[in-house]
């Protein structure tokens, strides 16, 4: 039997303390009555890392002189980032009890409304942290602490902290394996907390039990606009998942983007989810890629495009819909659709026949500007047809993955790195890392100041 969403756990009414397993250190234990800093950030972490015998790290060091250097120029607003994924400098992994010291920093700070210590190692002590910070610092809007080797007691302690707290609009726990249990709490936490309005909660290895409470709680959550449920622990072949998902979807109009790859959705699932978006009317991100849906699939979805108007984006990527599903999409968007505006389908069997369909519906359909079909079956038809849709200048190069070039006077197609979210793992090693570009389903559907 599964526990319905209040039996999660219980809403915390005193300050969180960290996990037994991994007991807080004495010095950062003790009262933090510390002096507030006097001059800037990267003077007060040197300060508190020698009062503290902690080990100075020079990448933080740069990084707060930056943020020093904008404070000093008048800016707010200021995300302090200490990805630990960073290519263009030598990066030491920020540990727990250096989240500590950040966090100390942070505290009061009025200039600093995003953290990110994306690829740390802060683990459920750095989580301890981190939901005391949520309670204390009320200027923090975006939080991101993907993959940091935090557990089911770091991902409770976070949820419980965001029961009072009323400023988060942003987090991103993607890859921190909380697991089924860590699930369930953030799910009890929806119940409660009515300013997040984006959940990333994507490969952190949720069961089948907090999915399902998950789509239990947005049918009365009103104030999530983004939800990513990548990559589930599921098992069996009913996917009860997407069903308990459907139904959310008919009773919701708050939600504007939902992530679902990795799902195991099949034909059958795909239905389920057309069935809802023919009552929704605020879904405007669909993600389905990386499941198992065919061109019986497609049927449903160009039936639901012929009268959806509020789908904007897509993402159709690894699936197997092959030329019968790209011709049933294209069929709804030359003659029907006129609210679509990306379309994935990388890596979908398609040959020839359908991606030329595909291309002519761009021809009759002026509002679809993004399409990315890199990994399908290209011929000579194809690559002419895109080359044409490029030059022409209907389709820009910013907006699909291919760049035709030419070779003895023949037309073919190279890969370029752009799509819906390119991103939303790794950032490059040079470049922008959030080029509109390479991220083109966020910016077209931008929920939360933060991607």
């Amino acid at each position: 039997m599964q526990r319905s969403p209040q039996q999660a756990g219980p809403e915390s009414r005193t300050p969180p303390s960290a996990p037994s397993a991994t007991p807080t250190p004495a010095w950062a234990a003790a009262d933090c009555s510390a002096a507030e800093p006097i001059g800037g950030l990267q003077e007060y972490y040197y300060e508190l890392c020698m009062e503290k015998s902690q080990e100075i790290k020079p990448f933080i060091l740069h990084i707060l002189q930056e943020v020093d250097e904008e404070i000093e120029k008048g800016l707010v607003g200021i995300t302090l980032n200490v990805a630990g994924n960073c290519h263009l400098m030598p990066v030491e992994r920020v540990t727990g009890e250096d989240f500590w010291i950040l966090c100390r920093i942070l505290k009061n700070n009025p200039y600093i409304n995003g953290l990110d210590v994306r690829y740390n190692l802060i683990s459920d002590v750095g989580a301890s942290y981190a939901a005391k910070l949520l309670q204390k610092q009320h200027n923090l809007i975006y939080l991101n602490l993907m993959f940091n080797d935090i557990g089911p007691e770091g991902g409770e302690l976070i949820a419980k902290a965001l029961h009072k707290n009323t400023t988060l609009k942003h987090l991103r726990m993607t890859g921190n394996k909380i697991e089924n249990k860590g699930g369930m709490f953030f799910a009890a936490m929806l119940q409660v907390n009515s300013s997040l309005e984006k959940l990333d909660v994507g490969d952190c290895d949720l069961g089948m039990q907090s999915v399902i409470a998950f789509a239990t709680v947005l049918t009365q959550n009103q104030t999530i606009k983004g939800l990513n449920l990548n990559r589930p622990i599921l098992y069996g072949e009913q996917e009860e998942s997407t069903v308990h998902l459907g139904h959310m979807l008919k009773g919701n109009q708050c939600l504007v983007e939902l992530h679902m790859c990795k799902h195991d959705i099949k034909n059958c699932g795909m239905k389920q989810l057309c069935d809802a978006l023919y009552l929704n009317r605020s879904l405007r991100y669909l993600d389905v890629s990386c499941n198992k849906i065919t061109q019986d699939g497609m049927v449903c979805l160009a039936d639901v495009l012929k009268s959806n108007t509020t789908l904007e984006v897509i993402d159709l990527s690894f699936n197997r819909i092959e030329n019968a599903g790209a011709n049933y999409l294209s069929d709804a968007l030359a003659s029907h659709n006129r609210t679509l505006k990306a379309l994935s389908v990388v890596s979908n069997n398609i040959e020839g026949e359908g991606l030329v369909a595909l291309s002519q519906s761009m021809k009759t359909n002026p509002t679809l500007s993004n399409i990315y079909i890199w990994g399908n079956k290209f011929d000579e038809a194809t690559r002419v047809a895109y080359s044409d849709l490029i030059h022409m200048g209907r389709l820009k190069s910013d907006n699909t993955d291919v760049e035709p070039f030419v070779v003895d006077g023949h037309v073919y197609l190279a890969e370029v790195s752009n799509g819906l979210k390119r991103h939303c793992y790794w950032t490059p090693g040079y470049g922008e890392a959030c080029s509109p570009s390479s991220n083109a389903g966020f910016t077209l559907v931008p929920v939360g100041q933060y991607l």
